[in-house]
């Protein structure tokens, strides 16, 4: 079975003087390898084929058949690595907490393993009789959430 850590290492060796960066790379029990990158801007498919050509030159078919494939993490699928939730913020985001509590909001900001997300919720505010509708932020932990993802919105 092919080596995770060397498809990394082949991949982190590619992706060192560009602004992409590595999001996840999975290899099945049958050698199926695929490496999913990132880019603030986008992936180009253009840069998958160039990456895809670089693996497939670092590794030897002769050792060990694979399938071999290259893309970009999908849309609106959850976060799986920091710097896709640095490239997020001031986007919508649902989060799905530890307790199975869905929110929606706008990531504001990201520090280390912990982000915020502010979320327009009605709060009571001392002297109005009726809750009014405010953002309030809600801290989280990477490591102690379900999952985070980008919300895809065509307004």
């Amino acid at each position: 079975m092919i080596d995770k850590n060397v498809v990394k290492q082949i991949v982190n060796e590619w992706l060192a003087d560009k602004e992409y960066f590595l999001v996840d790379v999975e290899i099945s029990p049958n050698d199926k390898i695929v490496v999913e990158i990132d880019h603030a801007d986008g992936v180009w498919i253009n840069d998958c084929e160039e990456l895809s050509r670089f693996i497939e030159d670092h590794l030897s078919r002769d050792e060990e058949d694979y399938e071999l494939e290259v893309g970009s993490a999908g849309l609106g699928q959850p976060f799986k690595v920091a710097q896709q939730y640095i490239n997020c913020i001031g986007k919508e985001v649902e989060v799905l907490d530890a307790d199975g509590k869905k929110l929606k909001g706008i990531l504001k900001s990201v520090d280390g393993n912990d982000f915020v997300v502010a979320v327009n919720e009605k709060v009571m505010v001392e002297g109005k009789k009726r809750p009014q509708k405010m953002d309030v932020d809600h801290h989280f932990r990477m490591d102690q959430v379900k999952y985070t993802k980008y919300i895809i919105s065509f307004k």
